[in-house]
């Protein structure tokens, strides 16, 4: 069974475990209540609990957004393959001075994220781009690429090289080594983490170019 309901004061309490932004809330909510309304009908997540859906959903993205540097001007990021929108849409709102594009083949998550966008905007919070396909038919170039488990790590880190030439590589693992950077690229960081509410234990490694 898919969890198909979500108390907002679970997301509320989630928050406030992670030390995360408060501001960020009602847009969290919004997508996430529209997830479990969704799941219904589509499969958007196979998350079997309140629990397993805040991980899966939240916890990598709060992450990135305390990891991620603040730069000026805003830095443009990519989340490849982004499904029901995680991590890409909840850093999007973790941290409005990111610009953030989500990227999705799938026809009925794309709707789903559609509609989101609307919700958001009624709210008034951060918005974010959307497109759908394939990263591989993404032309535009980012400062970030981020993805998670839509393709193999050393297949997704050569094509986040291409999407963000210049910029920054972001490789999420669960057990999986972590891939050998690029000629011209080097591992920036590898930040260790657990999910608060299942203890799944995970991985964030930034990879740039060398020398900056």
């Amino acid at each position: 069974m898919v969890v198909t309901a979500l108390d907002e004061a679970a997301v509320a309490r989630y928050l406030a475990d992670c030390g995360a932004a408060e501001a960020a809330q009602p847009g969290l909510w919004a997508w996430l209540e529209g997830i479990t309304a969704w799941n219904r009908r589509i499969d958007l997540t196979a998350a079997r609990d309140e629990d397993e859906l805040l991980d899966l959903m939240l916890a990598d993205a709060v992450t990135i957004a305390e990891v991620l540097p603040r730069r000026e001007p805003a830095q443009k990021v990519v989340d490849v393959g982004t499904g029901a929108g995680a991590p890409g849409l909840p850093l999007a709102l973790l941290r409005p001075d990111l610009a953030v594009t989500l990227v999705e083949p799938l026809q009925k998550r794309v709707a789903f994220l559609r509609v989101t966008q609307g919700r958001l905007a009624q709210l008034g919070g951060p918005s974010f781009a959307l497109q759908r396909g394939k990263g591989e038919a993404v032309r535009e170039r980012f400062d970030v690429a981020l993805s998670r488990a839509t393709l193999a790590p050393p297949v997704w880190l050569a094509l986040g090289a291409r999407l963000a030439p210049q910029g920054e590589v972001l490789v999420l693992l669960a057990r999986e080594p972590a891939p050998e950077p690029p000629e011209g690229m080097a591992l920036l960081d590898d930040h260790r983490y657990r999910w608060p509410r299942t203890g799944a234990e995970r991985r964030l490694l930034r990879y740039g170019r060398m020398g900056e």
